[in-house]
């Protein structure tokens, strides 16, 4: 099989331009797409602990702490003790934090429009149900 004809290799080369680009879309508001998602959870539903975060991510516990680290260093979110388990951290944002929601939201809608330039909107949603048959839990 020629390299370029391997799922793997189609994937990756299209997952590093699409990263390239959001990351372009994120970069005035200082953040990257790994701590946009978890800001995103956080608007969502704020008040996460960072194991609740890994999961809806399907990250491991230690790439969240550092994205944790990275955007409580930013003043975008804090950890406090939980209300019914002082041991359970939790997850919040600031009001700096809040802020970003709105202009970051339109970088995203943005960014994904941009990525998907190239198809028809029946294409582009097709695109996405193929992609999430190859994700075992979708």
């Amino acid at each position: 099989m020629e390299l370029e004809q391997c799922v793997n290799f189609i994937l990756t080369k299209a997952q590093q331009s699409v990263q390239h680009l959001f990351k372009n879309e994120l970069a005035p508001y200082g953040i990257t797409p790994g701590q946009y998602a978890i800001l995103k959870c956080l608007w969502d539903e704020n008040a996460q602990t960072a194991k609740q975060l890994a999961e809806r991510l399907y990250l491991d516990s230690s790439t969240v702490t550092g994205i944790l680290d990275r955007i409580e260093h930013k003043g975008l979110i804090e950890r406090q003790p939980g209300l019914k388990d002082r041991r359970a951290i939790q997850v919040c944002l600031t009001s700096k934090g809040r802020e970003l929601e709105k202009p970051v939201t339109q970088a995203i809608e943005d960014a994904n429009k941009k990525a998907l330039l190239a198809f028809k909107t029946a294409e582009s949603e097709n695109l996405k149900l193929l992609l999430h048959k190859l994700n075992p839990g979708d």
